[in-house]
């Protein structure tokens, strides 16, 4: 459900995804590069597609690039399959963050980051405003911060991989229901895709 073409151009022409553009020069050994080539270079080396896949869900851009499959012209009798459809697009896009592993997710860099802010703030306490009397108090809500920290991550983790599970299972679906209704001439992919993203005009 990723538009190829789409891919390629944005790997040329988009700033955020200029490492990936360097990994593809490289790979053809060429500094100037057509939108094909990159197709081709990208062909060859599939990594290069899961390097942009992994910086769109860094960046909470979606790797789908179908929005909505419209039901105008299209015979009433696959109506419910395309309903079902849309239904899968909106889920696996509302998801797609958590099939980043828990480890690499901007959810863990938050919670290290108040925790970070919390012993900066117990040192200011002792330190510059002479609490010494009150540190066992503060080192101990400082520990409990940090539990609280552990478990809210142990609970974030748990919610990563059910919500992973979610999104495969919903993307494997939609992509079954869609291959179905392309082979029957129903629906054209190249017609459905979304040739640019909002988020980068």
């Amino acid at each position: 459900m990723t538009n190829l073409q789409r891919v390629a151009k944005e790997i040329k022409e988009v700033g955020l995804y200029d490492l990936i553009l360097q990994d593809v020069q490289k790979l053809a050994n060429k500094k100037k590069l057509s939108i094909e080539e990159i197709l081709h270079v990208m062909q060859e080396n599939p990594q290069i597609l899961e390097e942009y896949k992994q910086v769109n869900v860094e960046y909470n851009l979606s790797n789908i690039h179908i929005d909505k499959v419209e039901t105008t012209n299209i015979d009433k009798e696959h109506h419910k399959k395309i309903d079902k459809i849309n239904q899968n697009l909106k889920k696996i896009k509302e998801i797609e963050k958590y099939t980043l592993d828990f480890e690499h997710s901007s959810t863990l860099v938050i919670i290290f980051s108040i925790e970070f802010f919390v012993l900066f703030s117990v040192q200011y306490f002792i330190v510059l405003l002479d609490l010494k009397e009150w540190q066992l108090w503060i080192y101990g809500l400082f520990a409990s911060s940090i539990l609280w920290a552990w478990l809210y991550a142990k609970k974030q983790k748990k919610l990563y991989v059910t919500n992973s599970k979610i999104f495969y299972k919903l993307y494997d679906e939609t992509k079954t229901l869609l291959d179905e209704l392309e082979n029957k001439s129903v629906i054209k992919r190249d017609e459905i895709y979304e040739d640019i993203s909002e988020e980068h005009v």
